[in-house]
């Protein structure tokens, strides 16, 4: 096995390195990484059923699609990732517990007593600390977990609650109690944690360590750049979906009913007694377009007749997401 501790602390780059890593490399490879704040969806999840985007926007929280199927899961620098790839056979790639293991063997060691949940997930005085995905590639199978150890709980559980009410057949996340390991350690620090658990993995697996070249780093950059950073991973991948929302606004209390597919606006409804004329007008221009908000609004003023259709626009932009 080899261990690479990730020189990056930016999400998008992580994930398309865990991606190369899986499909590009032979060896069994741990990788453990911190990122930026940011939500990580699950690759069959619509991302604004999951995400409060306006939230995210204004906490400069980044929102990401990875490789693996599961829920929505909140990374921030006191959250450690782990990611074990393993080669395996036909009829026996879904490692959960092998891959779980050592991370609560590891934590056992501390003295922190920390056990395996129902859903794959990992426990701590009956609280989550830990989610847990995968995903099969060939013969290979890529695991990666969260570890909470002092994240800021306040930020997960704002942003990973969206408004509005959401109808779609994608896999919607399943929301738990959660908790830091941090307050059961007496002399907590996030740097040490690291180190250790690194370690530890390193020497229950015989691992040799690697360091990205400069070859690597160049695949890894290139992925995320058409892959992990694109509107069209991000947000288009999402299932199709319906959002019904409520929202008050300048110009009084607006009813939202949007179809969605592949990214794109097929049908949306904007109701508000005060300005109906100007948001039956503003209905027709989005028809048909890209929902993401920098486009909407390089796109949409240009078709409205007037300011005061521009003003009721920008007023309205925000609450579609």
């Amino acid at each position: 096995m080899l261990a690479i501790d990730s020189p990056f602390t930016d999400p998008y780059l992580n994930l398309a390195a865990e991606e190369y890593l899986l499909k590009e490399w032979r060896d069994d490879i741990f990788f453990l990484y911190t990122d930026e704040p940011s939500v990580i969806v699950g690759k069959h999840q619509v991302t604004l059923a999951e995400v409060n985007y306006q939230f995210a926007r204004e906490n400069n929280i980044l929102i990401a699609r990875r490789l693996s199927g599961g829920g929505t899961v909140f990374h921030d620098q006191g959250n450690l990732n782990f990611t074990f790839i393993r080669n395996g056979v036909e009829g026996a790639l879904v490692q959960f517990r092998a891959c779980t293991d050592p991370i609560i063997f590891a934590l056992n060691a501390l003295h922190i007593p920390a056990e395996r949940g129902e859903k794959n997930d990992l426990l701590l005085s009956g609280k989550k600390i830990s989610g847990n995905a995968e995903h099969v590639y060939h013969q290979r199978t890529l695991h990666h977990g969260t570890l909470l150890f002092d994240s800021n709980l306040e930020h997960l559980k704002q942003v990973l609650h969206p408004a509005g009410k959401y109808s779609h057949k994608g896999v919607a996340s399943r929301r738990s109690e959660v908790v830091n390991i941090a307050p059961f350690l007496g002399n907590p620090d996030r740097h040490a944690f690291r180190k250790f658990l690194f370690s530890f993995i390193v020497q229950q697996h015989h691992a040799s360590l690697y360091c990205f070249t400069d070859e690597d780093r160049r695949k890894i950059i290139e992925l995320s750049a058409t892959k992990y950073r694109t509107w069209e991973w991000i947000y288009a991948y999402s299932p199709d979906y319906y959002l019904e929302k409520e929202a008050e606004t300048l110009f009084g209390t607006v009813i939202i009913k949007l179809s969605v597919t592949k990214g794109f606006i097929r049908h949306i409804s904007l109701t508000g007694s005060a300005i109906q004329k100007e948001l039956d007008y503003i209905s027709v221009a989005m028809k048909n377009a890209r929902l993401e908000e920098n486009y909407l609004l390089n796109t949409i003023p240009d078709k409205l007749p007037s300011p005061d259709f521009v003003k009721v626009f920008n007023t309205i932009l925000p609450v579609l997401f």
